[in-house]
């Protein structure tokens, strides 16, 4: 009995790494629930290429079609093996990036759209500073580090800010989910299996990417699902990052309700006055009687009469504008608006 005591009490205690960073962020609201050294900066490896695959969604066609050329011959380390003169499309070279971590797909696409690596690391800065990666900086699409040993740097909070804003695209979503994927070219047939090994290990995971280098170590940034409850977990320098990506998920489902701040049904109907949609957010029990709805008001002169903000601990996660329910000139709201703006016409 003892023997089987010891052997389930050491399936309790995971051993992490000490020098890892990690972050656990609600993907809706863009708020850390969890954090380990989150803004620390480090080197990324191949959880690059998230960002890599979203430049190139955002600025291309994925049917269109790539001509492998040169340029490959720069690549090393894990690949797809795509040849000189094969024809393959943007989207199957996406699937090659995402599923197989193609370090020549990454060379293959990033001068395809940027016309050259230096090109494209232009894109990638531009598009990471525009959606508040503010500590990151990138200079190739793969994640390598190069022969100064310079790679790609960024944190756990970065890198969550980028999954939960590539996880809003469809194409994004639809290849990170693919478990297996064929690909059938002028050349030969590929036959590619994700090596995002959560995808099999949690059923709730959505997506993700994995990545490795002898500098940069384990790298794996992920998504998961659960009761309408949307997490990103990123670790950077973590051994048991498979194993660490789930606890943490299992913990924060646990820890963490989907609860209606505002619901957009009754919320200030009485008063003639409407918002589009509900505010959900992810709170502990603790939290719910901290969270802050504030209604500010406006003199705009349209339909639209201010905005409702959703705070915890005086940051704002949400804002919804608030409309007339109606443009009836009956409302009440309508025509005390009207009296208000008439003076000071």
């Amino acid at each position: 009995m003892k023997k089987y005591i010891l052997i389930f009490l050491s399936c309790l205690f995971i051993p992490f790494s000490v020098n890892a960073t990690s972050v656990v962020m609600d993907m809706d609201s863009k708020r850390v629930l969890s954090g380990s050294a989150e803004n620390e900066t480090k080197l990324i490896a191949s959880t690059t290429k998230i960002l890599t695959a979203m430049v190139v969604i955002n600025n291309t066609d994925i049917k269109n079609i790539v001509t492998v050329d040169e340029n490959v011959l720069k690549s090393f380390g894990s690949g797809i093996y795509i040849e000189i003169g094969e024809k393959i499309s943007v989207e199957d070279l996406l699937y090659g990036l995402l599923l197989r971590s193609g370090n020549d797909a990454a060379i293959a696409l990033a001068c395809y759209v940027g016309g050259s690596m230096e090109g494209f690391s232009i894109l990638m800065n531009s598009l990471a500073s525009s959606i508040g990666m503010t500590n990151s900086n990138f200079i190739n699409a793969s994640g390598l580090e190069n022969e100064k040993g310079d790679g790609n740097t960024s944190t756990a909070k970065d890198m969550a800010i980028l999954m939960s804003y590539a996880m809003q695209n469809e194409i994004f979503k639809r290849i990170t989910s693919t478990k297996h994927h064929i690909v059938k070219t002028n050349y030969k047939t590929y036959d590619w299996y994700n090596k995002n090994k959560l995808l099999s290990m949690y059923k709730y995971t959505t997506g993700g990417k994995t990545g490795f280098t002898k500098k940069a170590y384990r790298t794996l940034v992920t998504s998961a699902s659960k009761d309408n409850k949307n997490l990103v977990v990123v670790t950077l320098d973590e051994a048991n990052d498979f194993d660490k990506h789930k606890y943490l998920y299992e913990t924060t489902f646990k820890k963490y309700k989907k609860v209606k701040v505002v619901d957009a049904s009754t919320f200030l109907k009485s008063e003639g006055l409407k918002v589009n949609k509900d505010i959900d957010m992810l709170l502990s029990d603790d939290e719910i009687e901290k969270v802050e709805v504030d209604v500010v008001y406006t003199d705009d002169v349209t339909n639209r009469v201010g905005y409702v903000n959703v705070s915890l601990n005086d940051v704002v996660y949400y804002k919804e504008d608030i409309y007339l329910y109606d443009k009836k000139e009956d409302s009440f709201f309508y025509k005390l608006k009207s009296k208000i703006l008439s003076i000071f016409k």
